[in-house]
């Protein structure tokens, strides 16, 4: 199975929740479920922090980090202040293909490393390993509703579905439209427009 499958399965259970991507599951994600809710990190590491910034400044939203090993590997240093912080509205999802896909292939260290493990050791109260798309999503929804911090990995393998529609955006135009877009739903501004509209 590959990370499409998984992401399939829990896009209808996502609702109106914000999503930090990173590398090629950002380009899945956005297949499965389109929307300027959809945010693409291109620092490496940084999705889980990013998003956990974004549950905490936003307690009533749903926020998904979608993670992959590589860039999960490069942050653990940000787990234990996650788990200090405790979001009980960010799903953390980590999928394992054991190499840095998005830049060439290179095995990453995750064949030594249990993620869950780790998450739990720095403090997550849930995190779990599933095998398949169904036990997956079983585990999304049931993390939903419990509203605890939640890590949720399975391992996939490499490799994306022919035929995905490509991404028709940059990260630039990608993060002013997540801004306008938290602006329009949660009716707060966010960005200036750098002027004095009563001039």
């Amino acid at each position: 199975m590959q990370r499409y499958d998984y992401l399939k399965a829990i896009a209808p259970e996502a609702g109106d929740a914000l999503a930090v991507c990173t590398g090629w599951g950002a380009r899945e994600w956005w297949a499965v479920r389109p929307g300027d809710g959809n945010l693409k990190t291109r620092t490496l590491g940084l999705v889980s922090s990013i998003a956990a910034g974004l549950a905490l400044a936003l307690p009533q939203r749903k926020v998904i980090a979608i993670d992959g090993d590589g860039a999960f590997l490069m942050n653990l240093c940000g787990l234990p202040t996650i788990a200090l912080q405790n979001p009980g509205n960010l799903i953390h999802l980590l999928f394992d293909n054991g190499v840095y896909e998005a830049s060439g292939g290179t095995a990453t260290a995750s064949h030594v490393a249990d993620a869950v493990a780790l998450a739990r050791a720095a403090g997550y109260k849930h995190a779990i390993w599933v095998d398949t798309p169904e036990d997956f999503r079983a585990e999304f929804v049931s993390a939903w509703r419990r509203g605890e911090l939640t890590l949720i990995a399975a391992k996939v393998d490499p490799g994306q579905p022919k035929n995905l529609p490509p991404l028709r955006l940059d990260e630039l135009e990608n993060k002013y439209r997540f801004m306008r877009y938290l602006e329009e739903t949660e009716k707060k501004g966010i960005l200036s427009p750098g002027f004095d509209s009563k001039l």
